[in-house]
């Protein structure tokens, strides 16, 4: 009974120890498939949102006008509102008026041009430095607007500067070798008048003028006014002689251009007075007006040259003179 007992209990534990290991195995291989099936199964896929639809803003050209020295654009317009495209004509005409202005200036603002002044010798040898002339060249600037224009863009400013255009070191050298000169007399005894030309003839005294460089009267010798020392004498107005301030820099102003007239220089601006006069001969005068009517003259000559003046009671003589390297260099003219 005992023995039977013990194989029954130990038959039922081994049918039971059966039955837990089958249930493991079960259970790991129930495991394996759900591992399996969830690797198996293809990943679900999120519903795509519809593309959305693109719609084309209409362009508009634009141009925009930058300053070389500056980073941000300091106009800007739009040509189609300018009648561009359907009136070009009239398009570039507006073009031209706003780049005038824009160069020269409007309303009492002042342009991009300055004329700048030349450099010059002081009595003691030393360079006087003048102001560089700058220049915004209005047709190039309209051209570049203008093809610009179809499809916008930037324009930057066609700005250019130009120093003096001689060797530094030629400054000591420029009196030594006399190229041209002319002479005009004058009552010595009319002071206001002889005033005028001195001081008039002081201010052009020991000015470089260098290859290239544009010389312009009314710049160099400055406002003819009381302020500046000028006094009271006759001068031609409306084919009229009347009294004014100032009156005899003309005088100046011509003889200077009888003497660089001998070389081969170009005629930037130049003048005649309304009457004949007596202290050069007809057409040979250079009529000037601080503000108005100046003389400029462009130095094509072929090598930096210096202007000097006479003064004497009674006469005004103006010399031009370079360096004795040079004089073989200088162009007359035929």
């Amino acid at each position: 009974m005992k023995f039977t007992r013990g194989v029954s209990v130990l038959l039922i534990c081994s049918f039971i120890g059966l039955a837990g290991c089958s249930g493991q195995v079960d259970d790991g291989k129930k495991a394996d498939q759900k591992t399996v099936k969830a690797a198996d199964r293809p990943a679900e896929s999120k519903p795509e949102k519809p593309a959305e639809e693109t719609v084309e803003k209409p362009s508009v050209a634009v141009v925009y006008i930058k300053d070389p020295a500056k980073s941000n654009a300091i106009h800007a317009f739009i040509p189609k509102d300018m009648e561009y495209g359907t009136n070009n004509e009239q398009y570039q005409k507006e073009i031209e008026k706003w780049a005038s202005e824009l160069a020269r200036g409007n309303d009492g603002q002042p342009g991009y041009d300055q004329r700048g002044s030349l450099d010059r010798i002081d009595a003691k040898g030393n360079i006087i430095k003048g102001k560089p002339r700058i220049i915004l060249e209005e047709a190039e600037l309209v051209a570049s607007v203008m093809n610009a224009s179809a499809e916008g863009g930037d324009v930057v400013l066609p700005v250019y500067t130009t120093e003096s255009n001689y060797e530094a070191e030629d400054a000591a050298h420029l009196g030594e070798v006399l190229v041209a000169s002319y002479t005009t007399h004058f009552d010595g005894g009319v002071a206001g008048r002889s005033k005028n030309i001195e001081l008039s003839a002081n201010a052009i005294n020991n000015v470089i003028v260098g290859v290239g460089d544009i010389f312009s009267f009314n710049t160099t010798v400055g406002p003819s006014d009381e302020a500046h020392g000028y006094q009271p004498a006759k001068e031609i107005v409306n084919k009229q002689l009347v009294m004014g301030i100032g009156g005899g820099i003309c005088q100046t102003s011509s003889t200077l251009f009888n003497a660089v007239d001998q070389l081969g220089v170009e005629y930037v601006e130049w003048h005649h007075h309304s009457l004949n006069i007596g202290y050069v001969p007809k057409g040979r005068d250079a009529t000037v007006s601080y503000g108005g009517k100046d003389f400029q003259f462009k130095n094509t000559s072929g090598a930096p040259v210096l202007v000097k003046t006479v003064y004497k009671r009674g006469s005004l003589t103006v010399e031009i003179r370079t360096a004795s390297k040079y004089k073989g260099s200088i162009k007359k003219r035929v």
